[in-house]
């Protein structure tokens, strides 16, 4: 559970990386990347940042090699915004929680298809039984 220090300062450090992200960094790489959240530790000293990329694993994974290259640039850029102590050390995640989604939603269809394919083959075969 999150502090709502946590919190804020995560809230912070996602609208900093997406404004470097949007106007100071041109790597081609970073095309598409948006960033999804971001999880604060308790001692304010790593910033979990959670990013979603256009494209298919290859492109994600190029993605996320670019923030890790560009991440003591953006870490300076926060330093400078955020006035705090100490600037959280940044890990660049991947969010799937997208992909788990739609995922989810793809198998609850199918079951949802599934069972209503047995009740019709359930209904016609009711019906023949009661003809005899």
């Amino acid at each position: 559970m999150s502090t709502r220090r946590q919190e804020r300062v995560g809230e912070r450090i996602h609208e900093e990386i997406c404004d470097v992200l949007q106007k100071r960094i041109r790597d081609p790489r970073l095309a598409g990347v948006t960033v999804t959240g971001v999880e604060v530790s308790p001692d304010l000293k790593v910033a979990k940042v959670f990013i979603s990329a256009l494209g298919d694993r290859e492109s994600r994974n190029s993605a996320l090699q670019g923030l890790q290259h560009a991440s003591k640039y953006i870490r300076r850029q926060l330093a400078q915004q955020l006035q705090m102590r100490s600037t959280p050390e940044l890990r660049f995640a991947l969010d799937e929680s997208w992909e788990r989604g739609a995922r989810i939603d793809e198998l609850l269809e199918q079951v949802c298809n599934t069972e209503s394919s047995n009740k019709v083959t359930d209904s016609g075969a009711s019906d023949d039984s009661d003809k005899a």
